[in-house]
């Protein structure tokens, strides 16, 4: 029973996270009060600044005149460019250390595997020829 218990909730639980995860980042900050027009520009410059760090997934946007027009449209675009660029490059950094570290374990293992094979005496393998 409890099994079934824990299965129901999990069926419940998980249509409501992903519809959770399909908001966007605007109408998440809107539901946390921040002004539509900060939001926005927050949503627009997280992409752009995701893509000065090097990400291959965003987009560049920028609405130009409303970020010269409307300063909290201008505010949430600057303050989120600087930030979204700087995670994006973190992001960026770790998966080429995993990268290099994955390689060193690849030559270490390597290594160890040809030490290994220093030690054995094949000279009765010559008759199989």
């Amino acid at each position: 029973m409890k099994q079934f218990a824990r299965i129901a909730g999990i069926i419940v639980v998980l249509p409501i996270m992903a519809l959770l995860g399909c908001a966007s980042q605007s109408e998440t900050m809107k539901a946390q009060g921040y002004p539509l027009a900060y939001a926005e520009g927050f949503e627009d410059g997280c992409h752009s600044g995701k893509k000065a760090g090097g990400s291959y997934f965003d987009q560049f946007k920028k609405d130009v005149r409303r970020f010269s027009d409307d300063s909290d449209y201008a505010q949430g675009w600057s303050d989120a460019f600087r930030q979204c660029e700087t995670e994006q490059e973190a992001l960026d950094r770790q998966i080429r250390m995993s990268m290099e570290y994955q390689r060193m374990d690849n030559e270490r293992k390597d290594r160890m595997a040809h030490d290994a094979l220093k030690g054995i005496d094949t000279s009765g393998l010559e008759n199989l020829k």
